[in-house]
């Protein structure tokens, strides 16, 4: 992802920590605000996939090359990618778990 989309998600997921850590208290053991690991570590990814990018193409998402329907044929590719990722798990499941009912039916 590029870094002007990567910077909103960035701050929507320090939202949802501040809002959470709110609600949470205070971590008693460092006087420090609790913080949910698994935002953290989605925060780390994001993070991480911004720099991926920015050395793979040297850009971010505030470049201006590109119009709405560009960036609309950008999303489609990702989207179709993603559904060819969750058929490929959706069907290793299934194999997998036809082979191990059967081997336990003997």
């Amino acid at each position: 992802m590029g870094n002007s989309v990567d910077k909103y998600y960035l701050n929507k997921l320090d939202d949802v920590i501040d809002s959470r850590e709110i609600h949470n208290g205070m971590n008693k053991k460092t006087n420090n605000p609790k913080k949910d690991k698994y935002v953290q570590s989605v925060k780390e990814k994001f993070e991480d996939r911004s720099q991926t990018g920015i050395k793979k193409y040297n850009t971010t998402l505030e470049r201006n090359d590109l119009n709405f329907l560009d960036w609309l044929a950008h999303l489609q590719e990702e989207l179709m990618d993603a559904t060819l990722y969750v058929e490929r798990l959706k069907t290793s499941y299934v194999e997998e778990n036809t082979k191990n009912s059967k081997g336990n039916t003997k």
